[in-house]
């Protein structure tokens, strides 16, 4: 690890709040109170434009701009809420048979709040004609292989 990387997660780890930068959305703590589910580093919120029923951000409390900026402590945060709604949604929905997880990084790859936030989507049979290639749909000439 870098020794700039280093710094970096170690700061994020001891003190996230200070972490915010003014005007976002993401580091607003009207809009972190939405969390349906949280813990100290990160939270989760159901998307407001949801790709499929149950479609979820999962949120770091601290601004970073994309996943690469986020420290080692917040990665590990953010990895227990995935876990943590994946096992809310599936109690929930017996349909749910798949989940796709991502994250943009980077207006190039579609981000538009930049502010890292991971996408949890469930994923039900038939919910679409064919779903092979997952992900690899972003660039929709290379989803079929």
């Amino acid at each position: 690890m870098s020794a700039i990387k280093k710094i970096q997660s170690n700061a994020g780890a001891l003190n996230p709040a200070t972490r915010k930068k003014r005007g976002c959305l993401f580091c607003q703590s009207r809009f972190q109170k939405k969390g349906f589910a949280v813990n100290q580093l990160a939270y989760a919120v159901f998307d407001q434009y949801p790709v499929t029923q149950g479609h979820a951000l999962i949120i770091p409390r601290a601004h970073a701009a994309d996943y690469f900026e986020l420290s080692d402590a917040e990665l590990k945060s953010i990895h227990s809420l995935i876990m943590k709604v994946r096992e809310m949604l599936l109690q929930k929905d017996p349909l749910i048979v798949g989940f796709n997880i991502g994250a943009n990084c980077g207006a190039a790859a579609g981000q538009t709040i930049m502010h890292c936030h991971i996408h949890l989507i469930p994923r039900r049979a038939g919910d679409m004609k064919d779903p092979r290639g997952g992900v690899r749909g972003v660039i929709p000439k290379k989803m079929k292989y």
